[in-house]
């Protein structure tokens, strides 16, 4: 486990608020000048840290703020913004998560299928419970209901986050087919799942783990401080 306390900080070049690294989205600038997301923290030279929703990235590049602010940071005038920048984050952060699950599923850590999930869940081996927005509510009902009986006390009021793609895009991320429920049996593979799911939807606005703190504390408090590197995510 990593220590939140020694965890690096950046400071978002937007709010000027400070954060742990872990939990804010790296901006890089290329030789041509050209600025693009880096959210794996991974391309060479300078980078700046942004720690805002899209409206907001969306709000601070049309009032000339992200400009600023990364003129600053780069220490230099010449830039090439994408105009579509706040969707290439979004993309870029959806692509981070996918592939995510996609190597934790190969790694063994990752299960489909309700009644696999549902026997899982029961015998306390779920650490995390993620449902397709396409999901059906009472199959989401069920699965939660099964996970709240195998954490037993610790469990009470749990339910699973529904996530910001549906059956389609999560089979095709897992080469699985019906991929609608996900459950990860391994905690260190919740903490690096749950953390590349987090900075993505709380980019997009939707529901996170973090808001899910009460009945989730075992992900939220290691999201982003377990061995977040876990197997490799190539570039």
């Amino acid at each position: 486990m990593r220590d939140p306390q020694h965890e690096p900080e950046r400071r978002c070049i937007i709010t000027g608020e400070r954060g742990p690294k872990s939990g804010l989205i790296r901006l890089a600038l290329g030789p041509d000048g050209q600025v693009a997301p880096d959210v794996r923290g991974r391309a060479p030279g300078r980078g700046a840290w942004i720690g805002v929703d899209r409206p907001t990235l969306e709000a601070a590049q049309k009032k000339g703020q992200l400009k600023a602010g990364l003129a600053r940071a780069f220490k230099t005038a010449k830039l090439d913004i994408p105009e579509d920048l706040p969707a290439r984050v979004e993309q870029a952060l959806a692509r981070t998560a996918l592939d995510r699950m996609g190597l934790e599923a190969r790694a063994g850590t990752l299960l489909t299928g309700s009644d696999r999930i549902e026997e899982a869940a029961r015998a306390g081996k779920v650490w995390l419970l993620l449902h397709a927005d396409d999901a059906g509510a009472d199959g989401n009902r069920k699965l939660d209901q099964a996970w709240r009986v195998g954490r037993d006390a610790e469990g009470s009021g749990l339910a699973g986050l529904v996530i910001c793609a549906g059956r389609a895009i999560l089979s095709q991320a897992l080469g699985r087919e019906n991929v609608v429920h996900i459950a990860v049996t391994d905690r260190q593979a919740a903490g690096r799942v749950g953390q590349t799911v987090d900075r993505w939807h709380h980019f997009i606005g939707r529901q996170t783990l973090d808001g899910l703190a009460q009945v989730a504390p075992w992900v939220h408090g290691s999201a982003a401080h377990i061995d977040t590197e876990g197997p490799g995510l190539s570039e």
